[in-house]
């Protein structure tokens, strides 16, 4: 693919419309859960201001099972855990606790200093509950899940085998020749080290990739290339397609507990 083709795959916003409805609808319900939710807000799970996270415990009792770590997304670059405070719903109400991080953003940090963050708030919520983590996001957000499943052997101190992955990147390797490497200044090296579809996953990795079927082509490949390269080295793992879905809409039916997207969760608690 040429260049302007990998931007416009690449560029979601401008994909999007009405983009700027959805993340606006994203902070309003998002506000709305927190008031009403049985939460515990702002733990520090490192030393700076945004090593933030946001604990989501079920209405009925939590069911004992793993804590799901949801990541934002953002393109490393935006946002924060206060954006996706409601998808913590549909799984509180099926009896899981949720975990929401913020993360330090490009270009103030490098990649590879936000997934050290992550790994430092893994490793502060397995410790601070004593269970395992399913670990879960959206986009930029995918990409960091991916990437502690990948590494947690060896920089956990449990290893992750679980993970929900919605609009993952998984080759970041195509991304530096457009304006998202902008704040990240990738090179092509450092994309690929950065990549977990190049990494070997834990023994008994269990995941699903997520993707809209109104997301660009490159977008939707990710996903299946990602798959295909996981379970080729004993992974299990399966490409969900939320029909009609785009980039800002793809994870909404985490809010609803009888959204197939729950029932997958609940499905890999079930394993892990």
């Amino acid at each position: 693919m040429t260049e302007l083709d990998l931007e416009a795959e690449y560029n979601n916003r401008a994909r999007v419309a009405d983009h700027m409805v959805h993340m606006d609808g994203w902070h309003r319900d998002a506000a709305a859960y927190r008031a009403a939710a049985l939460c515990e807000l702002d733990l520090a799970y490192g030393p700076g201001p945004r090593h933030r996270v946001d604990l989501f415990h079920p209405p009925g009792g939590d069911a004992g099972g793993p804590v799901v770590m949801f990541i934002h997304g953002g393109y490393w670059q935006g946002l924060d855990k206060s954006s996706s405070s409601h998808l913590a719903r549909g799984a509180n109400e099926r009896g899981l606790t949720v975990a929401v991080p913020s993360y330090d953003l490009a270009p103030h940090v490098t990649l590879s200093g936000i997934v050290a963050e992550m790994e430092t708030a893994a490793d502060f919520l397995m410790q601070r509950s004593g269970r395992s983590l399913i670990v879960a996001g959206h986009s930029a957000g995918g990409h960091l899940a991916a990437c502690l499943m990948a590494r947690s052997v060896k920089s956990l101190k449990r290893p992750i085998r679980a993970g929900l992955s919605i609009s993952g990147l998984f080759d970041l390797v195509p991304l530096v020749s457009t304006s998202v490497n902008r704040a990240l200044g990738l090179t092509i090296e450092e994309a690929r080290r950065l990549s977990p579809i190049y990494d070997q996953p834990p023994a008994d990795t269990r995941f699903v990739a997520v993707v809209g079927g109104a997301e660009s082509a490159e977008y939707r490949r990710q996903s299946r290339d990602f798959v295909t390269q996981w379970n080729a080295m004993d992974a299990l793992g399966s490409v969900h397609e939320v029909a009609n879905a785009h980039h800002f809409d793809v994870m909404a039916g985490l809010a609803d507990p009888d959204d197939p997207l729950v029932d997958m969760l609940i499905g890999l608690a079930d394993a892990a």
